[in-house]
């Protein structure tokens, strides 16, 4: 994400969806008429954090780079200089992949 200038506010991260398999494990080719969106992604920019009640900031847990799984329906597609993104809530994201 080094061509933009994009910082997501508060509790928010960016991610770039990671490809989908294009066999299954028994060799069977998938066409992309059927394929799933794919629920990985890499985190390419990370906001802040949010604020509790007294106004204190909490850092977020994800940081660039990190390998993440999260829901189907989850985020906000956006086009960032012609790039398919997602922006979602550190919420979203059910974990890390190591």
């Amino acid at each position: 994400m080094a061509k933009t200038k994009f910082r997501p506010l508060h509790d928010r991260v960016v991610v770039r969806r990671l490809d989908a398999e294009e066999k299954t494990k028994g060799g069977i080719i998938i066409p992309d008429t059927v394929k799933e969106k794919p629920s990985q992604g890499e985190i390419i920019a990370v906001g802040p954090g949010g604020r509790d009640e007294n106004g204190k900031l909490i850092p977020i847990g994800l940081k660039n780079g990190d390998r993440v799984l999260f829901g189907k329906w989850s985020g906000t597609e956006v086009k960032i200089d012609g790039e398919d993104l997602l922006i979602m809530k550190e919420s979203d994201v059910m974990g890390v992949v190591a």
